[in-house]
């Protein structure tokens, strides 16, 4: 019996050598946040019609970059007053420390990967401590003219959909990563369809169930955390 726990313990670590190492991707609002933490902000200052522009999104009349750029043209705050009530009025998922810290100390790639604005997701991590986190999102400054937009992870020849989550995913497959992903909506579908492991709730959950992509449904993530774990030890993980 000894023997054979011996060989078994050899045959996982093996295994975890041999196979790609993880990363672990999460989509923004609604999934690292527990809030949508852009309409938290558009509830809170923004112009009245930013609901109609939301409409118009989901009926597929505009993309979601018009969508974002629109409704937050007549925002009545500045970028000081925006972080803080992000700061004050949102939190971030349970175990995402955990699974933050897990990362962080065994050198395991953890980005957060959104369609939303830079300064409210830099606000909410910043508020939880994790200021290291890279943060694929929509890059924006401020001035006396608006919000200016910047978007720096589009697909070539795609560039007026703006960021897209797909790529990111597939940039770090290229470098060998084996990449766990988190996300709740339609603008994660193309991420879903590219992930090695996939965790979805809400829309993105709903629109797996009818396309017959693998997915793990999530309220918060402790079974994420421990999946990565099994993976970084075994190398093994299931769709």
């Amino acid at each position: 019996m000894n023997k054979s726990g011996k060989l078994m313990r050899i045959t996982a670590v093996n295994s975890a050598k041999d196979s790609p190492k993880p990363a672990v991707l999460l989509d923004f609002d609604d999934t690292a946040a527990e809030q949508n933490v852009a309409e938290l902000l558009l509830t809170q200052f923004g112009d009245p019609t930013w609901q109609d522009v939301r409409s118009r999104f989901r009926a597929g009349e505009i993309n979601l970059m018009e969508y974002q750029e629109i409704a937050f043209r007549n925002i009545q705050a500045d970028r000081t007053a925006m972080r803080d009530h992000v700061r004050n009025n949102a939190n971030l998922r349970p175990y995402f420390n955990d699974l933050r810290i897990f990362c962080q100390e065994n050198s395991i790639p953890f980005a957060i990967v959104s369609q939303g604005l830079d300064f409210y997701i830099e606000a909410l991590l910043e508020k939880e401590g994790h200021t290291q986190v890279p943060v694929y999102a929509v890059n924006t400054s401020f001035s006396n003219e608006g919000i200016s937009y910047e978007y720096r992870h589009t697909r070539p020849g795609q560039e007026n959909q703006g960021n897209s989550k797909g790529l990111v995913v597939e940039q770090h497959q290229a470098q060998g990563y084996h990449v766990f992903y988190a996300g709740d909506g339609m603008s994660d579908f193309e991420a879903a369809t590219r992930v090695d492991v996939l965790y979805a709730h809400r829309t993105l959950a709903t629109e797996c169930e009818r396309t017959n992509i693998p997915f793990h449904p999530f309220t918060d993530f402790q079974h994420m955390l421990h999946a990565v774990q099994e993976y970084h030890a075994t190398g093994i993980s299931t769709k």
